[in-house]
């Protein structure tokens, strides 16, 4: 090592170093475990049924993949059977432990043969015959040879019967699937259908945790409707009995949320090896992470419960996809994207899955800073450290966090405190340095560990004397110079870390008095960063590194985040899981959708989010994250009925109808979940997509005015500025 042949971790250029640990053993590739919901309509499950074939020529051959499927009854197909297909059929009203669990598929310590003899002899796997009455069992054989009997665990009876190798069982798998039937117990008119989700759940986190406890894993749930039966049922099976609201849940009237909230709750912490702890609002996992992950794809018209599951999901860094139906291409492509590799000619990992098992995330800081908590993806792993913060933001009072899985799109937020409460200055030059800790079991089934560093300086901030003319206090007086603080403003990353705290704080706290705390914290932001003259709204100013923020926030308290209005508990919950879990730009673009206008005036342009951008004739693109929307105006709506387009003499009219088409694939070709794709014409039912998201400059309330009304009784953003404005500069 000299000047000019450092070490990689010495060299400024490079703030993140990953490792390979090879003290910890290779574990091996992961498992993929189907939970299948068979009370779908035959159309539905054969659609799942053919999405979970072709899954299977995603996953690699060495990974093992495993089915399950419930309705009334819980069936354990057993991939390994040979001949004819065969599965254990396990009660659907009642929990049973993992050994249980393991006892009744006839997977407990007995005796199994090693090996088949040349020429035939017993199926691996498969019990001696039993030993006559009072008949002594075969001593025990240190190094039995094959085809001698010998001691056999539930892990690898298991892994022999139960979850194959893709290469191995992916043939009767697909023959499985091909005969897959809806269930055949019999449900009364006035009755739901049994469906046992729950069991299915635990049976399936028993399987994985007897069989490779260690071992990347991921459950996979596909379900079209609420579990009715047995432990983690949301609703009863009556239908008279109706899902329960946001009413119901705010007045605590719905007896069955919580008993399901803690045993789905509770799977989860028995995946990290911990059953006693509570979680994410309540305790933490151990110090075992997720290494088996829960994923959930839910189809319905109605609610599927995934209020009830999203801590299952979350605390084992799963992901959640809510759609219509198991036909649409919100369900079909998402589904394939979880099985994306990495490119063939990647300089890291070419072919290999694009996700991860078992991450931790430790921050290491250092004095000057403490670390407040973090929102996302994450559940406490308890770690006391000096650096952790008396104040706790989000899940805090520790600085290491437990992530389950990992793929290309998970984010997590950290929040940190100053430590340096004194008057005393920093010395000069002094520099604070950030350090992240994951580590995590790569899809090879090798730990890695990943240290990104961060350092920058401290700036003190010295009292200057006000401005006369633009003071925020008393003339003369002497005030900070936040300048500094100006320059390192970052509203874009300011507004979703706010909005992550704001969502945290509606698990807690009634969504009206989190729309106050935002109002409050605007106004207190305002106040001390903008130039203006005391009692004048008029003299009101921003810098230009903090002027969109205030835009944020009004878009934040207009959004499903923060309003319930029009939304079922199951879709607020997949809203807020997914701004917890996505980065920066995807975030944004979630509280402030964009919008593209094209026309025939030039190419396309970003427009505002405004009623005055609805044009007759023009053309606008929306993204907001979960759905893509292409909004005819009304003369380009009845140009295309009448076919213009489909003249050669208008061809620009035909290319001016497809260039939001192809921009509007470009997006969903590079998100995940993949959003739901609207196409709709002005006055049309379905313009309610981009209506609702639009400023209201204009509506039946307000006086003049440009572009189209928005009928709502929200006020537009230059109401909320004039209001802003006015709380601000008051004394």
């Amino acid at each position: 090592m000299s000047e000019n042949n450092l070490p990689a971790e010495l060299i400024p250029q490079f703030g993140a170093c990953e490792y390979e640990l090879p003290s910890v053993p290779e574990s091996g590739p992961p498992v993929f475990l189907f939970v299948v919901d068979i009370c779908l309509h035959a159309e539905e499950l054969a659609e799942v049924a053919d999405s979970l074939q072709l899954a299977l020529n995603l996953i690699p051959e060495d990974s093992r993949v495993g089915l399950i499927t419930f309705g009334t009854n819980v069936q354990v197909h057993e991939l390994g059977f040979e001949g004819m297909q065969k599965n254990y059929v396990i009660r659907g009203n009642k929990e049973y432990a993992p050994g249980k669990v393991g006892e009744l598929l006839g997977c407990g310590q007995r005796w199994g043969v090693v090996s088949n003899p040349p020429g035939g002899g017993t199926r691996p796997g498969a019990p001696p015959p039993p030993p006559g009455p009072g008949g002594p069992r075969p001593p025990a054989v240190p190094a039995p040879a094959p085809g001698q009997n010998a001691p056999m665990g539930p892990s690898a009876e298991i892994l022999e019967r139960f979850l194959l190798p893709a290469s191995e069982g992916a043939l009767s798998l697909e023959s499985i699937l091909d005969d897959l039937r809806k269930d055949p117990w019999p449900t009364p008119t006035d009755k739901r259908e049994a469906r046992c989700t729950g069991v299915a759940l635990s049976v399936a986190t028993s399987l994985l945790d007897l069989s490779c406890p260690r071992r990347g894993g991921r459950i996979m749930l596909f379900t079209g409707g609420p579990c009715t039966s047995g432990p983690g049922a949301v609703v009863s099976r009556a239908k008279s009995e109706v899902m329960r609201s946001h009413k119901d849940l705010a007045r605590n009237a719905e007896e069955l949320h919580i008993p399901a909230c803690e045993f789905y709750a509770g799977l989860a912490h028995r995946n990290g090896g911990d059953k006693t702890k509570k979680g994410k609002s309540g305790g933490s996992m151990s110090s075992l992470s997720a290494y088996h992950v829960v994923d959930v794809f839910a189809c319905s018209l109605d609610q599927v419960g995934l209020l009830e599951m999203r801590e299952l999901v979350e605390a084992t860094g799963g992901v959640a996809v809510l759609g219509d139906s198991f036909g649409q291409s919100v369900f079909k492509e998402s589904l394939r994207r979880v099985f994306r590799r990495n490119p063939d000619d990647s300089p890291r990992d070419p072919g290999s899955l694009s996700i991860a098992f078992g991450a931790t995330l430790e921050v290491l800081t250092g004095r000057d800073i403490k670390v407040g908590g973090a929102i996302g993806c994450v559940t406490s792993l308890e770690k006391k450290s000096p650096n952790v913060s008396d104040v706790e933001v989000g899940i805090g009072g520790t600085n290491a966090w437990s992530l389950g899985g990992l793929d290309p799109n998970t984010t997590v937020a950290v929040y940190f405190d100053v430590a340096n409460t004194s008057n005393a200055p920093i010395p000069e030059g002094k520099r604070r340095y950030i350090q992240f800790l994951t580590k995590y079991l790569h899809s090879s089934g090798k730990t890695r560990l990943r240290a990104t560093t961060i350092c920058g300086p401290w700036t003190n901030l010295t009292p200057q004397m006000a401005d006369p003319q633009q003071q925020n206090q008393q003339q003369g007086e002497m005030q900070p110079d936040l300048t500094p603080i100006k320059m390192g403003f970052d509203q874009e990353a300011a507004a979703v870390l706010t909005a992550r705290l704001a969502v945290h704080r509606t698990e807690s706290e009634d969504p009206a008095d989190v729309l106050r705390w935002v109002d409050r914290s605007l106004i207190r932001l305002c106040t001390k960063y903008g130039d203006y003259m005391v009692d004048d709204p008029n003299s009101f100013r921003l810098d230009p590194r903090f002027s969109l923020y205030p835009q944020f926030m009004f878009h934040l308290r207009r959004s499903q985040f923060l309003q319930l209005f029009n939304s079922s508990p199951d879709e607020a919950a997949y809203y807020r899981y997914v701004l917890g879990r996505e980065n920066t730009t995807n975030s944004l673009v979630m509280i402030q959708p964009t919008l593209l206008s094209y026309s025939f005036d030039g190419p396309p342009q970003p427009a505002l989010l405004d009623s005055e951008s609805v044009r007759p004739d023009a053309i606008l693109l929306l993204d907001t994250f979960f759905h893509v929307v292409v909004f005819h105006g009304e003369t380009i709506a009845a140009w295309r009925e009448q076919k213009y387009h489909e003249s050669e003499e208008h061809a620009a009219f035909r290319n001016l109808l497809e260039a939001p088409q192809g921009d509007a694939q470009a997006i969903m070709d590079s998100r995940f979940p993949v959003p739901r794709y609207i196409v709709c014409d002005q006055h049309k039912s379905e313009a309610r997509f981009l209506m609702a998201k639009l400023n209201p400059s204009a509506s039946h309330n307000s006086e003049g005015g440009g572009g189209v009304q928005v009928f709502t009784d929200d006020v537009s953003l230059r109401v909320f500025m004039e209001h802003l404005m006015k709380l601000a500069v008051q004394s």
